[in-house]
């Protein structure tokens, strides 16, 4: 099988011995000792008997496949490639193809690996010896589509490797990576991994059972915005109830409906039992960083970089620990490290553009927001922080597009309702904004927060400002006084306090509010305007003497006769009962 150009030991001195000993190896033993080293990690040793064997027997095709395998697991992936290339034999037979695809994708050479997948087969027969009967024609078919969608998304062609992923699944629904590759990265939107599954039952060589147990099986990983309960698996998976995969999605749709602290805990029991999960990992760094576990994350952040420290996932817990503890600069830069090792890792995009929001740095910000949603279309987030980028430069219209697509993906995010609360505020639609913010007061009550976190402040707030436009003074000071108990030292939330008792007339109780807010704040300028106001309408209204007639009484001249010491005592008395009152009022 040898082609031209291939050395060939023929000379009259070394033919023989070739030839001898061809007849005293027993081929067949030499290939199951090159599977055995294979199998026990020894890829060094099983290369270099495999390609002793290629060469003793005349390059057989079957150990030409076993030297480019052994050379791939040696990471020569380019010499893998030149071995399969040279000799033609991708384009006779589908698993050499198969091979010289994975090492060409491999080997970062993507447009090759492209190429190749895509050249069709001038013959069709298997290698001799190759022939499996438990791998179908459907399956080879399906692991070459799914190399061809990871080389697509390695150059950024996202559309075209959906789409390679949707055939490898329709070719085989066993293809868990196709899956994968679709919705971890969120390619898809609600309504698109609803097919996806749907494709499942009308999958090649399926038996309707199998497909109905791999559909309900891959449903654990799709719906992330759906309220988890672990209660409603199905009873196909109930034995899967202790899975840490399975659990792991449960604590997904936790983390994406708020509900951090059940999140938490879940992810804290799966990293016991396996403390490098990395499909556990992102989540639990987000949870994190959601409770503020600064010390929990620093630790987690170091051991991740010193076991594996070409991860993306080490660096985006690094940076996401410098941005908790406020050094944006640093953070940045070991997010921006997390995006170069993993190009497609949505979630380092996302940090990397909150490491500029953090110092209003809006355009980079938005940039790198702008790539997360290339890459994670089917997630809210995107949308959510695009929106607000928008609405901190007072486009409110953009602002208000970006949130409504947000809220079409993730209905129920109290984030989401918030935002459009706050854009439906500025819009002078209060009382949108009033529905708007007690939907997310609402969800987060549901969540069974028995105080809510200081965070959540600013909701509170909000829904002050809006009943005091709608005039409910009485609800709207309900409402800042909670908010004073989430967060005690806030000036603005004592200023709008010491607002609202201004506009009921309340003049003591606004002077008191406003004092306590320049206490915090000296330099509030609003406060120190409306505080002077305040005062002097509590002077305007306030009488000086309470009780004391406005006229002025008329005193007659000692000399009088009517003048006597009975009135004297009645006129002590008189002004002795004027200073009780006045000590009253003080």
């Amino acid at each position: 099988m040898a082609d031209e150009g291939h050395l060939k030991y023929d000379s009259s001195a070394d033919g023989p011995l070739i030839r001898s000993c061809n007849e005293q190896i027993d081929f067949e033993r030499y290939r199951k000792m090159v599977q055995w080293y294979i199998d026990k990690h020894q890829y060094t040793t099983a290369l270099f008997w495999a390609d002793k064997l290629a060469s003793l027997s005349g390059e057989n095709a079957d150990d030409i496949y076993t030297m480019a395998h052994c050379l791939y697991l040696t990471k020569q992936y380019h010499r893998a490639a030149h071995c399969i290339e040279s000799r033609n034999l991708h384009k006779v037979n589908l698993n050499f193809k198969i091979l010289a695809v994975s090492s060409r994708l491999a080997g970062k050479e993507y447009k090759e690996a492209i190429e190749i997948s895509e050249a069709p087969l001038l013959d069709s027969c298997h290698p001799e010896g190759r022939g499996d009967d438990s791998v179908s024609q459907h399956q080879l078919e399906a692991s070459l589509h799914l190399l061809k969608g990871k080389a697509n998304e390695a150059i950024e062609n996202r559309s075209v490797a959906a789409e390679c992923y949707k055939k490898a699944l329709a070719l085989d629904i066993h293809c868990y990576e196709a899956f994968e590759a679709l919705v971890k990265h969120q390619m898809l939107s609600r309504e698109e991994e609803e097919s996806v599954l749907n494709l499942l039952t009308m999958a090649m060589g399926a038996s309707c059972e199998d497909s109905e147990f791999v559909r309900l099986l891959y449903g654990t990983k799709v719906k992330k915005y759906d309220k988890p309960d672990p209660s409603e698996l199905p009873s196909e998976l109930s034995q899967l109830s202790d899975n840490l995969d399975i659990a792991t999605a449960v604590a997904e749709k936790c983390y994406y409906n708020c509900d951090y602290k059940r999140c938490y805990a879940i992810t804290s029991l799966v990293l016991s039992r396996d403390p490098y999960l990395m499909e556990c990992l992102p989540v639990h760094i987000s949870c994190l960083m959601e409770l503020g576990k600064s010390n929990d994350l620093f630790h987690l952040a170091h051991k991740l970089v010193d076991m594996y420290p070409e991860n993306a996932i080490s660096w985006f817990a690094v940076g996401c620990y410098y941005y908790l503890i406020g050094k944006a600069g640093s953070a940045r830069r070991y997010l921006s490290k997390a995006t170069v090792l993993d190009q497609v890792f949505g979630p380092a995009w996302l940090m990397y553009g909150h490491s500029f929001a953090m110092e209003s740095e809006h355009d980079q910000a938005m940039a790198a927001y702008f790539k997360a949603l290339q890459l994670i279309k089917g997630c809210h987030l995107p949308f959510l922080y695009i929106g607000l980028e928008y609405g901190l430069t007072n486009n409110t219209k953009l602002a208000e597009r970006f949130f409504s697509q947000a809220l079409a993906i993730a209905p129920n995010d109290p984030f989401v309702l918030h935002e459009m609360g706050v854009v439906a505020f500025q819009n002078q639609e209060y009382p949108t904004a009033k529905r708007h913010f007690e939907n997310a007061l609402s969800l987060l009550q549901a969540n069974d927060h028995s105080v809510l976190p200081e965070k959540w402040e600013p909701l509170l707030n909000n829904l002050g400002h809006t009943y005091r436009k709608l005039r409910k003074y009485n609800r709207a000071l309900e409402y800042h006084q909670q908010a004073l108990v989430l967060s005690p030292k806030n000036a603005s939330t004592l200023s709008a306090i010491g607002f609202v008792h201004s506009l009921m007339r309340h003049w003591s109780q606004a002077v008191d509010y406003f004092h306590k807010a320049l206490g915090l704040q000296r330099d509030d300028a609003f406060s120190t305007t409306m505080l002077s106001q305040a005062i002097e309408q509590q002077m305007n209204e306030l009488q000086p003497c309470k009780g004391v007639p406005d006229v002025l009484p008329e005193y007659t001249s000692s000399d009088s006769p009517r003048s006597s010491a009975l009135d004297m005592d009645v006129t002590n008395a008189s002004c002795q009962s004027q200073e009780y009152d006045i000590d009253s009022i003080n």
